[in-house]
């Protein structure tokens, strides 16, 4: 007896439903892409991180590859938020694919003023709160590196929308679960885990930095690892928040990794440079496993990681 197609469909919550559980990660959509694979068997597309106003963003170079993943610094180049709502955002909703605005600022009013505009805009199915901006009230550190920090922009964002919130954490902190507590206590719906890693890389030959910011951050395989660490230390403290895990998903077998850890659903990023339909292709491959296992769902996956059993210890009298 043939085994049951399994559902990819995933309930994030908050009234925002996926026909598969891999997205496209923030930064990492262009519009050649529906000219290469079907759009419609994605997830979602997660835009680029707008800001209140346009930004140039950094000078080039801006990406350099190493033999585990990209180091790159854009600047958070995009065309401002009112100039997205009239362009871009109508060419996103003809797709038919859920589209979740991604946000950055530098203050705490700088992302009151994007979601207000976020949920006034129509087809909009989530924020997703990039958090790993300088603050300038934080003598630019980032908003992510302090609970009390997340916490106040998690909240001024999620009392202003009817829309789900995520919000965007690094690893490159000692207080992840706490921070991720913090924010969902002020009212975030979600987490999305991780953002790319502070790095740089150096040109032997010129002895030059190889980007022209000097630093940046590290996308791709090499960060997998520590993104299943961070959406399992997070899951574990908070199993109701649904978790998008991102950082390095080249293939099934890494997605599945991150459901096995507890995320609800995937971001890929950095594989699409290389092989513009590695979405589709891990969709696939978590579909043929699902089957493979006779399972009916990615939930059947989600925090399902089976831990080690604790060492006995005998007493001796």
């Amino acid at each position: 007896m043939a085994r049951a197609r399994p559902v990819l469909s995933v309930d994030l919550g908050g009234g925002l439903r996926l026909r598969t559980p891999v997205l496209v990660a923030s930064g990492c959509f262009g519009r050649e892409l529906g000219h290469l694979i079907d759009l419609r068997k994605l997830g979602a597309i997660v835009t680029r991180s707008l800001t209140v106003q346009p930004q140039r963003g950094a000078p080039t170079p801006r990406m350099a590859q190493t033999p585990s993943g990209l180091v790159s610094e854009t600047g958070l180049q995009n065309e401002g938020l009112d100039a997205f709502r009239e362009d871009e955002l109508p060419l996103l909703q003809k797709l038919g694919v859920p589209v979740i605005v991604s946000i950055a600022g530098r203050t705490v009013e700088d992302y009151v003023h994007l979601t207000v505009g976020a949920d006034l805009m129509r087809g909009v199915g989530a924020v997703e709160a990039n958090l790993c901006s300088p603050s300038r009230e934080r003598d630019g550190r980032w908003f992510a590196s302090s609970p009390e920090g997340a916490a106040e922009v998690a909240g001024a964002v999620s009392r202003l929308t009817r829309l789900p919130v995520f919000v965007k954490l690094s690893a490159d902190t000692t207080t992840l679960a706490a921070t991720a507590k913090a924010c969902v206590r002020a009212g975030a719906h979600g987490l999305t885990l991780v953002h790319s890693l502070p790095a740089m890389a150096v040109d032997t030959a010129t002895f030059k930095p190889r980007l022209a910011a000097v630093t940046g951050g590290l996308s791709g395989p090499a960060i997998h690892p520590i993104a299943v660490r961070a959406v399992y230390e997070v899951a574990r403290a908070l199993p109701e928040a649904p978790i998008l895990g991102v950082g390095g998903v080249t293939s099934w077998e890494d997605a599945v990794e991150l459901f096995l850890a507890g995320a609800w659903a995937v971001q890929i990023g950095t594989a699409l440079f290389s092989n513009p339909g590695a979405a589709i292709d891990v969709t696939e491959g978590i579909q043929r496993f699902l089957r493979e296992r006779g399972l009916s769902s990615p939930a059947d996956l989600r925090g399902r990681m089976i831990e080690p059993e604790a060492p006995r210890v005998e007493v001796t009298q």
